[in-house]
């Protein structure tokens, strides 16, 4: 090769590389100049490992994982909502309040953000985003994100500046974490078709995109105090690649990909990450056009979409893309057949569930209740120990299973490709690299829902051991009184009926969480007390259990309950407990109250105040004014009040005797997307951390406020 021929050889690799660090960089559909001509070896690869992530992305499962399943992805794939930012203020509560609070309409615009266009700058921004966050409640739709975001660039859609893609799930990572690794070997156990590179110093001359899915379940200690590492071929802990990688000491170059749902997205240093996203799931026009994707009979998929709408907590649900396919499988199977259409979450779990039970058996025709119930308690003993695999996780919000988690709950390791072969649409199997296996359910409220009728059977058949955790310390009659002996108590005798007592237990205990991570555990389990539901279960119950009279006591003690301890979001989940034992008399009186003018000086309960709060926070219009003070009330039913001022463009808060937590609720709305544009705080005696909270809002970039009242 000559002297200009090799010039030539290196202006053109130097050249190429410049155009590609560009915000505009070069779009080519095939690899035809640079570094691919001069680099034969690095180009085969590259159409290897493409070739490689198709097969592995190109299908999407929906819950079902088992051979011929599969639906290709694009021919399924609903566009989600992305969002620029976070909804900081809300990471902190259950998931389903973060999800209801994205469905309520906005009182500002958001700025949507395209898939594929995360590592852009907005416009008017100029930075160089090199690691981006995106958050996001489980099933909202991340890892379907990440699929999408492959296979666009695998097929040339987007991102042809990019040379690399290299997904390394945390699930996956969780399997690997006490090996050591270079980055190199570490790729080459992940992706075996890069073997012809030699070292991974290639990667240096490479756009190379690392995508990190699922932050929340992580196992690896992620300690960004220590782990530092600059060398692609040093040898070190997969911890300190992670670290390594996420701060930019080493391959500073890449660009950084993290998914998480929202209570773990914190583990990242904020310092390491340029961009915060948001996935809010399906907007109210992508719900329909999932729906009308997945249902090819026009007509039927017009009133199911019709029947979600008529119930606005299954609406709510539908935001995410999980749940759309749950009613979707539940509605088409109902919709012609029977007029009892699920109305409640719990109805809707209960139907599902039969559904899946009633795949299983290839001989199952008649439909008959009596086959039902055989169904049920032929699969009784898989569905209960499922059932206490989700409760005993339910605690630390464990999503991922492992055999030694499987173990723990007294499940045969060798049985779990049964169980999950029974349930693949609730519970599921996966191999990650090296055939090793790990388990999951399908959703976090499907796994809330096994735990609640795992509980409630507990409780019927007197299973002390399982029920600890729900014994609050106050039915104990003595300090030192034992745990057997409390438990007893609360669940009497076999001629006395204490499920009221057991249920306020179980009330109790949830609203002592800080995040609400039983809210949607105890409206199941609410729901799963009504007569008619067990009667829907009967099989995977011992008996039908004769409630109505402890339903309408714990309706009574949930309407009567005055704590001031409690949190607005807590109170208003009983609410939704309410409904699902069919209880909407509080409702009622609300409505009564909202529509007769007259009774607009009628003083109003704690509870009533609860009532209205959720009537509000309900309702599909964007609100003008919030006057706090008009409402005749105690400053407690004003403090239950509060979180309604999420869905209103102005706040009149004056003279209302505002505690810290209600700074915390206005500071919470003042760092949403969703901000006021008004705020009224005047004579309030605001103490230091109740102001420190407030500025924390005011700072927040999502804060649109115009006029602010101070006296």
């Amino acid at each position: 090769m000559t002297d200009s021929q090799e010039l030539g050889k290196a202006f053109s690799k130097k050249w190429f590389l410049f155009q590609r660090k560009l915000n505009n960089p070069i779009r080519i559909p095939r690899y035809t100049g640079g570094i691919f001509q001069t680099d034969p070896v690095l180009r085969r690869v590259i159409e290897k490992h493409k070739a490689s992530l198709k097969r592995r992305f190109e299908n999407i499962s929906e819950g079902i994982i088992k051979p011929g399943a599969e639906t290709p992805l694009n021919k399924i794939y609903t566009e989600l909502y992305i969002t620029e930012g976070e909804s900081e203020g809300v990471n902190k509560e259950h998931e389903v309040w973060q999800v209801e609070s994205a469905s309520r309409p906005g009182t500002t615009e958001d700025t949507p953000i395209n898939c594929n266009d995360i590592f852009k700058p907005l416009p008017g921004q100029e930075k160089h985003i090199r690691t981006v966050m995106t958050k996001g409640v489980a099933g909202i739709g991340k890892t379907v994100s990440v699929q999408k975001f492959i296979l666009d660039w695998i097929d040339g859609v987007a991102n042809q500046n990019v040379d690399f893609m290299f997904p390394l799930p945390f699930r996956e990572l969780n399997l690997v974490r006490g090996d050591q690794y270079s980055l190199h070997k570490l790729l080459l156990d992940f992706h075996p078709e890069l073997k012809e590179l030699k070292d991974g110093e290639e990667y240096k001359d490479c756009q190379v995109v690392f995508i990190f899915d699922g932050l929340d379940e992580s196992r690896l200690p992620l300690d960004f105090q220590q782990n530092i590492i600059s060398d692609l071929k040093q040898t070190s802990s997969v911890d300190v690649l992670m670290t390594s990688l996420i701060q930019g000491t080493l391959l500073h170059s890449a660009h950084i990909w993290i998914t998480s749902r929202p209570a773990a997205a914190s583990r990242i240093p904020a310092q390491c990450i340029d961009q915060m996203t948001e996935v809010r799931g399906f907007n109210d026009p992508q719900k329909e056009e999932y729906f009308r994707k997945r249902i090819s009979d026009e007509s039927q998929a017009s009133r199911i979409i019709k029947h979600i709408k008529a119930s606005r907590s299954l609406h709510i649900m539908c935001h995410i893309p999980v749940f759309c396919w749950i009613a979707a499988t539940v509605l088409q199977q109902m919709l012609d057949k029977t007029k009892d259409i699920p109305k409640t979450l719990t109805e809707m779990f209960i139907h599902f569930l039969l559904i899946q039970t009633r795949r299983q058996d290839q001989k199952y025709q008649s439909g008959t209740e009596t086959d039902q119930e055989k169904l049920l308690k032929s699969q009784k003993e898989i569905l209960l120990k499922l059932g206490k695999l989700a409760f005993k996780n339910l605690e630390n919000g464990n999503l991922m299973f492992y055999e030694e988690d499987l173990r723990k709950c007294g499940i045969d390791v060798s049985e779990a490709s049964v169980y999950s072969g029974m349930c693949t649409e609730i519970f599921k199997e996966e191999y990650l690299f090296h055939q090793r296996k790990v388990y999951c359910f399908v959703h976090l409220s499907i796994q809330e829902f096994l735990a609640a009728v795992f509980v409630f059977h507990s409780y019927v058949t007197k299973n002390l051991e399982a029920l600890k955790s729900l014994i609050s310390e106050e039915h104990r009659d003595e300090p030192n009184q034992s745990i057997s002996a409390s438990l007893q108590s609360v669940l009497g005798s076999q001629s006395q009926d204490h499920l009221h007592v057991f249920l306020k237990s179980a009330v109790n205990e949830a609203l002592k969480s800080r995040n609400g991570h039983l809210d949607l555990f105890l409206r199941f389990l609410m729901g799963i007390s009504l007569e008619s539901n067990q009667r829907l279960l009967e099989g995977l119950l011992n008996h039908k259990h004769s409630s109505s009279q402890s339903v309408k006591e714990i309706c009574q003690y949930i309407k009567k309950l005055n704590r001031k301890d409690l949190s607005p979001e807590r109170c208003i989940n009983l609410f939704h407990c309410l409904f699902e034992m069919k209880d909407h008399s509080m409702h009622k009186e609300i409505k009564k109250y909202l529509e007769s003018p007259k009774n607009i000086k009628q003083k109003l309960s704690p509870a009533h105040c609860s009532a209205l709060a959720h009537m509000l926070l309900m309702s599909e219009e964007v609100l003008d004014e919030f006057d706090l003070k008009k409402y005749n009330t105690s400053d407690e039913g004003r403090r239950r009040l509060l979180p309604a001022v999420r869905c209103y463009r102005k706040a009149r808060l004056a003279e209302c005797t505002l505690t810290e937590k209600s700074c915390g609720i206005v500071a919470t709305v003042l760092q949403s997307p969703n901000s006021l544009t008004e705020l009224d705080l005047s004579n309030n005696v605001l103490r230091d951390s109740g102001v420190q909270l407030l500025s924390n809002g005011l700072f927040s970039p999502h804060c649109k406020l115009k006029p602010l009242r101070l006296v």
